[in-house]
């Protein structure tokens, strides 16, 4: 095959994708979705097909399967799947978080290591994409236990990683706790304080400031330039925002600081509408220090806020929706009820939380649509930002990094919306990102010749 830009040709490299892959049809969706959009940068640069880019980018160069084995605080011994794909190194060593959650398998952990190497590229900081984890649930385990399946997991992990190969962080499931007993079992078997080899550690211990907060904060600014370039801002709009994680807490928080009004959050439950607007400080204090069902949240608000079980948070009417979850959480029909509600601009916080048949309706409709792999791209920048410290063994100061992190994500929007115009989308975030992230890894691939 040496052409991509006809609807023949797409769907027969589609077809070879689902074969090559099968049973992993969020890998297949994340492949469609950007291969739809290369057609017109395919069409201008020829090269890219006739030396087989488009294959060698839709394989992984490495993939990590393997057993783990640990004690619960009763005796019992569990077995887990550990993963770890290394999907492209052109642009740098390998970058991206592990999830540890039931829901993990190959498929998902390529999906989002797919979609890390275009992230990854439109932060311009040098970094490839890469993805891990498990199928672990630390939901109700021991900090004991939790300490005995990470040093476990490290235990095989250790051997494919390194500050200069492959560089994992946190993701759904794995916070500063996880970071810091992989890190641990990481130093004790290399004997080596390797501070680079992995980010999202505490800010004590190599870690850097801001990075919790950095995908949701990032993902509020993006959406912030999405409307400016409509002429409007965030002050005074009201925000729907799913989840109650720690990108949804941050993007609260960020929202508030912005003068825009976010009335939910959610879990696996339902979620809660506050009419006041949500209380960042008390969903603090329920998801991270108690570790709480965000029912608990509406139980101590008071009469603002309610909570609705089983519901869909898309229901309730605001200006802009802010999927800050997981994949394919916000589908067809939620688009319609959005559009309906008259939403504004929808902006992806997680991994591919909109199907591709809301987006497009989105689309259609006019919204402002923000991809998560632009959107959402400010915490491995500022992961990029901690690997910078450590290299230097140095620490900056909060504001420090809150200013080079609102400086990438202004510059990913532009890239995106000029790339976009370039070639003949404009403000189609999607195609956008797409392309002006493939332009870059594409380029460093021709340059290093057929590997």
């Amino acid at each position: 095959m040496t052409r991509l830009d006809t609807k023949d040709s797409l769907a027969s490299l589609l077809a070879e994708i689902e074969y090559r892959n099968p049973a992993q049809p969020e890998f297949h969706q994340a492949a469609h979705e950007v291969l739809e959009t290369l057609g017109p940068v395919l069409a201008v640069r020829p090269e890219y097909a006739e030396a087989g880019l488009i294959e060698r980018l839709c394989e992984p160069e490495r993939q990590i399967i393997f057993r783990v084995p640990w004690q619960d605080d009763r005796g019992r011994v569990h077995v887990n799947r550990g993963f770890r794909v290394e999907f492209n190194s052109a642009l740098g060593p390998y970058k991206g978080g592990l999830r540890f959650h039931p829901s993990v398998n190959l498929g998902i952990i390529k999906f989002l290591g797919f979609e890390q190497v275009f992230k990854n590229a439109l932060t311009g900081l040098g970094i490839g994409g890469g993805k891990g984890g498990s199928d672990f649930d630390p939901h109700g385990r021991s900090d004991a236990e939790v300490m005995r399946f990470c040093q476990s997991f490290m235990t095989e992990l250790y051997r494919h990683i390194g500050e200069h190969t492959d560089v994992p962080a946190g993701d759904i499931g794995v916070g500063t706790r996880e970071v810091g007993y992989l890190f641990g079992q990481y130093r004790r078997i290399t004997n080596r304080w390797e501070a680079g080899v992995l980010t999202g550690k505490g800010p004590h211990w190599g870690g850097s400031l801001i990075r919790p907060e950095a995908t949701g904060y990032g993902n509020v600014l993006f959406t912030e330039a999405m409307l400016r370039e409509r002429g409007e801002d965030l002050e005074g709009q009201t925000a729907i925002v799913s989840g109650s994680g720690n990108v949804a807490i941050y993007t609260i928080e960020k929202l508030l600081a912005l003068g825009a009004n976010p009335l939910t959050c959610s879990d696996s439950g339902g979620y809660v509408i506050d009419e006041k607007g949500i209380d960042v400080g008390l969903l603090k204090q329920v998801k991270e220090v108690e570790r709480g069902r965000i029912s608990q949240y509406a139980e101590r608000r008071g009469s603002s806020a309610r909570f609705v079980p089983d519901g869909r948070v898309w229901e309730v009417p605001a200006d802009i929706a802010l999927p800050s979850a997981t994949q394919n959480e916000l589908d067809e029909k939620d688009a319609v009820t959005l559009i309906r509600n008259g939403v504004k601009a929808v902006s992806e916080g997680a991994n591919m939380p909109t199907t591709p048949e809301a987006v497009h309706l989105l689309q259609q409709a006019g919204v402002a649509f923000g991809p998560g792999k632009a959107a959402n791209a400010g915490g491995v920048a500022v992961s990029a930002l901690e690997m910078a410290q450590n290299h230097s063994r140095t620490s900056w100061t909060a504001t420090q990094v809150e200013r080079e992190l609102a400086l990438i994500m202004c510059d990913i929007h532009t890239t995106c919306h000029e790339t976009a115009e370039r070639y003949g989308a404009s403000g189609d975030y999607v195609t956008g990102a797409n392309i002006a992230a493939f332009e870059r890894v594409a380029d460093a691939m021709l340059a290093q010749g057929v590997i």
